[in-house]
This record gives C-alpha cells, structure tokens and sequence, in this order.
C-alpha cells in the first residue's frame, strides 16, 4: 500500500476503491460487507475445483488488493459444504497431458503466482474450510494467514496421488513451517488426507467449528481485524513473510524499522489518546 500510495495519485487510488467494492468476479463469487471480502468458491457439483480462468483470476484479484483501500480483511470460503478439490480433473489435468514443456512451465508458474499474491497483499486471508481441501485447495488454504476447520475437514496435498512431486505451489516451504519438517514430509510423500483433528493438533487449523458456524466464526475474526489497525496488520503480514529469509540481526533490525515507520500513524497515535482517556481506540487504518 505503501508503494501504491507513492506511484498513484489520489484520485486513481479513489477508483481502485469503487473498482474493489463494485468488483464482479467471473469464476468465483466475490462480495464486499463493510471493509471484508469473502471469495466463494461456488461450483459445489464439483466440490470447488479450480479451472485455468478461476486461477488466474483468483491470481490477478490478490495481486489488485495490494492497492486496494477499500478491502482490510479478505475470507475464502467454499459453497455446498466443501471447500475446494484442486485442479479440475477434465479441465485442467486432462488438457495438461496433451501439453508440451513451455505449456507447463507456464500453467505451473501462474499456479505458484496464485500463492506469491495471497502472500504479497497486506490483507489478512482467513480461510473457512469445510469437508474437501485438496491439492490447489490445500495450497490456498496454506497460503492463508488463518484457517478455521470443521470436524469433518479433510486435507490431503495429494500431488503423488496423480504421479507428481509433493513440490507444487511452494508446499515444501510452506507446509513444514507450519506443521514442521516431519510431518509435512509425510503428507506431501504419501498424499494422504490430514484429519481435522490431526490439523488442529499440528498447526494448520486455529480453531475447528461446527460446519454451520465455520464462515461466520472466520467473519468474526475478519471483523476483528478489520476494525484494528489494518496499517500495523499489513506491516505484521509483510514481516512474517519477510522474515524466513532473513537472519536473526536482519530481522530485529527489519522490525525495528517497521515499528518506527508504524509509530508515526495516526492509529499510534489514537492507541494513546485513548489510554489516556481510559477509552477503546478506534483504529481508522492510517
């Protein structure tokens, strides 16, 4: 956001705003409550799979949200109890064994830059996920800052269920710092599904909900976040991002940066006036 508000004059900024707000998805459902958007995955005959379009769609909206200022806190749900499959079997699998080398690098590279622009915008992701999360599915959900489970929750990074490499979309970066070296090996040798149960205990779930309450308990958490300061959230994000590349001194001194540049927000300043006042700050996101 920082760089968006160098590059783009304000009023350029005001029509990413409408641009956001009035968004109408083509391949998923979008919808913009207050300052959250919660993106449905809505072909439930087919359990949510994803298509070469929903990707990349999917792969330019997170991109466009680091310059939105409109959408504080984006939600991923899934429709018709299931939250994703992966790749579509007939429309994407099929057509990639007719494929040729340049192809492939090609639908593989845009599938990593799915995971590089959920990471990149400054917007917490939260997912809500019910029954089905493979493959793709998985990789969203991973790629995500919170993940909300249910009971019946299932999911499996199956890759060498289908004879590729466990290596798909950043998974053996991404998976075992989450649930650790040994237990993401298991998942992404064997493509086995991890219980709802087992992702809580590891990691990957922050909570488990019953299936009826999992989207509004992730919208709750949206709400949070959403009415904190969103600034300090985006700044949190890039850091926790940053940071697994960085060495311990780089990283104190990376944060030490962040904070000075945070101390001088208006919310900062809020924070304080309203401890003074023995008030609730109100966090405006500046």
């Amino acid at each position: 956001m920082l760089l968006c508000a160098v590059l783009i004059r304000d009023e350029e900024l005001m029509n990413i705003k409408k641009q956001f707000s009035n968004y109408v998805a083509q391949h998923f459902g979008w919808q913009v409550n207050g300052k959250i958007a919660t993106i449905t995955l809505n072909r439930p005959e087919k359990k949510n799979p994803l298509t070469f379009e929903s990707y990349a769609e999917l792969r330019d909206l997170f991109r466009g949200l680091s310059c939105a200022s409109d959408v504080k806190v984006v939600v991923i749900t899934g429709a018709g109890g299931n939250f994703c499959s992966g790749g579509d079997v007939y429309e994407i699998i099929g057509p990639l064994t007719r494929m040729r080398m340049p192809e492939l690098l090609e639908f593989t590279r845009m599938t990593g830059d799915l995971v590089k622009a959920m990471r990149a915008c400054p917007q917490p992701i939260i997912s809500a996920i019910d029954g089905i999360c493979a493959g793709a599915g998985a990789m969203a959900a991973l790629a995500s800052d919170f993940r909300y489970g249910t009971p019946i929750a299932k999911t499996a990074f199956l890759f060498t269920r289908v004879g590729l490499a466990g290596c798909d979309m950043g998974a053996c970066t991404l998976l075992p710092r989450v649930i650790g070296q040994g237990r993401a090996s298991e998942l992404l040798y064997t493509g086995r599904s991890m219980s709802a149960d087992e992702g809580l205990a590891w990691g990957f779930f922050n909570a488990l909900h019953a299936s009826a309450d999992v989207l509004s308990k992730a919208q709750a958490m949206a709400q949070m976040l959403a009415d904190g300061p969103t600034f300090a959230h985006g700044m949190t994000k890039q850091l926790l991002h940053q940071e697994w590349n960085m060495s311990i001194d780089a990283a104190i001194e990376a944060e030490a940066e962040a904070q000075a540049i945070c101390m001088q927000t208006n919310d900062f300043r809020r924070a304080y006036e309203a401890f003074l006042a023995k008030q609730r700050p109100v966090f405006e996101g500046d």
